[in-house]
């Protein structure tokens, strides 16, 4: 066994990828001795710094984008699997020469790279310091197997996001006019990501009107509320009408509690969709 996890606490559930990412660092800082860990992610062009954990000299900077080429990441990627160490950055032949070497003024490196499910990679997940380090046996088994966990966390983030989209899909009606249903509980996250589905979509199908259907929301409060005014008011600035439908007789009682209804009275509210079709000018006809 690796590592001795055993603890009295219960450890905590994490809830974001973000926060995933920092207590993998914060685990790995316990049982390597290093200045900086971090996790970057590279699109083949460029390698941007997803997490970093800075444990005394703040050598690296969460967000920094770099040429991917250029980056010690690239180094580690290209040996393929295995952990990839360097023990003095100003000797070895693949990085003495690189500017980031330079700005380092040397020291150690080591990295491992990280995959999806499929194969794929990633990115990285690396520990660099100015000093050289004698990087060990088990320091390599750490790396190892906290990528090896990264992996499941990616993919488990990977899902999320693809149920956050289909549980928010933009459906085209006819030209200019599209519905978007609305399912189950709407957070920040849940806002944003049906923010930048109708903004895309709007775009690419040209829309005039998107209907937003609400009837598979499961609760409506003070937050659910401001996130509904935040893609209604987007939506008015892009210059698309949006339509609400299918508020449910027990959300609209606590819609009005909550005194939303005047933050919403320029907006065209409707009982059905065939109503908000209706209102825009389409009838239903039997043949």
């Amino acid at each position: 066994m690796l590592l001795n996890m055993e603890s009295e606490q219960t450890a905590p559930i994490l809830q974001t990828f973000e926060e995933a990412t920092a207590n993998i660092l914060q685990l790995m800082s316990e049982f390597i001795d290093i200045n900086t860990l971090f996790i970057a992610k590279n699109d083949g062009s460029h390698n941007e710094m997803v997490k970093v954990l800075n444990v005394d000299s703040p050598l690296l900077v969460e967000g920094d984008i770099s040429p991917f080429k250029e980056t010690f990441c690239y180094l580690s990627v290209q040996q393929g699997s295995e952990v990839f160490v360097i023990e003095d950055l100003n000797a070895h032949e693949s990085t003495k020469k690189l500017e980031v070497t330079k700005q380092l003024g040397g020291g150690s490196f080591i990295g491992v790279p990280v995959y999806y499910g499929d194969g794929e990679n990633y990115g990285t997940i690396c520990g660099i310091d100015t000093k050289q380090f004698e990087f060990t046996d088990k320091h390599r088994e750490l790396f190892k197997a906290m990528a090896s966990l990264l992996t499941h966390v990616i993919e488990i983030e990977r899902a999320h996001e693809q149920v956050l989209s289909l549980s928010a899909p933009l459906v085209p009606i006819t030209k200019g006019v599209a519905v978007l249903p609305i399912i189950g509980d709407v957070n920040e996250k849940r806002a944003d990501s049906i923010i930048h589905t109708a903004l895309t979509k709007s775009q690419e199908y040209k829309l005039d009107y998107l209907i937003i259907d609400l009837s598979g929301i499961l609760n409506i409060n003070n937050e659910v509320g401001a996130h509904l005014l935040k893609i209604i008011k987007i939506l008015d600035l892009i210059g698309v009408e949006p339509i609400l439908t299918g508020i449910r007789p027990d959300l609209a009682i606590k819609a009005i509690a909550m005194d939303v209804k005047k933050d919403l009275k320029e907006t065209i509210i409707v009982g059905t969709l065939e109503q908000a079709l209706h209102n825009i000018g389409f009838y239903f006809a039997k043949k």
